[in-house]
């Protein structure tokens, strides 16, 4: 049965991976996405692979929202997708990234479960890095509120461009499981299990992407959707 979109239509914008996985768990995203929220979700990638933000917006008629599908606020959400949607000038709102956020913390809980991890085993926080301080600052936020939930205290640690890396500390601490601070597979997640340790999916499609979306951040990406809709 066809349904009126309630809102304005949804840009998903994702980093971008060569690997096919990748792009197959952003489309579950924006395809759970368009069912919940009844309007048009597309995905688009700010890098590597397309289509990008401004392929997808001149597809679109009219104001849209563009939820960066981020999990910290670094390079990628504070210049190149301005800087992108800058280049298309029209009418979008664009809500605050994903992470981190409190559901996502408890969907990397999950996913360490699903691999075995039981209370008391060890675990190792790995994201992708960034140079820049606000970025890592978010990163730090991720890792304590895993740690909240895992009661045990975690730092966390990069695959790329920051320190400590992930390689390094595991190599001194050699933990049991590997709790990887990222959206989709990819080459980082190829990386991350190649070290020692069980290492847990990315947060991917995981339920609790919607429990974000009805507490704290998404609902004030539910409220940029109402006043886009009104305007």
């Amino acid at each position: 049965m066809h349904r009126t979109p309630l809102n304005p239509p949804l840009v998903l914008v994702a980093h971008g991976t060569r690997d096919p996985a990748g792009p197959r768990v952003v489309e579950r995203i924006a395809a759970a996405a368009a069912d919940r929220l009844a309007t048009s979700v597309r995905a688009a990638y700010v890098d590597v692979i397309g289509p990008s933000v401004g392929e997808v917006l001149r597809e679109i008629d009219g104001p849209a929202v563009v939820l960066p599908a981020f999990l910290a606020a670094g390079y990628h959400v504070r210049a190149d997708l301005p800087e992108q949607l800058g280049a298309e000038r029209r009418r979008v709102l664009v809500t605050a990234p994903l992470g981190p956020a409190p559901e996502l913390a408890a969907a990397m809980r999950d996913r360490l479960a699903e691999v075995g991890w039981r209370p008391g085993r060890s675990v190792l926080f790995s994201a992708a890095g960034s140079a820049d301080p606000r970025a890592r600052a978010d990163v730090r936020r991720a890792a304590d509120l895993l740690g909240g939930l895992l009661r045990q205290r975690l730092g966390p640690s990069y695959l790329t461009t920051a320190h400590p890396t992930t390689a390094e500390v595991a190599a001194t601490t050699a933990p049991a499981f590997l709790a990887p601070y990222l959206l989709a597979p990819g080459a980082f997640h190829r990386e991350l299990a190649a070290l020692p340790g069980v290492a847990a999916r990315p947060i991917g499609d995981h339920p609790g992407w919607w429990t974000w979306w009805s507490t704290g951040t998404g609902t004030r990406s539910a409220a940029a959707f109402r006043r886009t809709a009104a305007g």
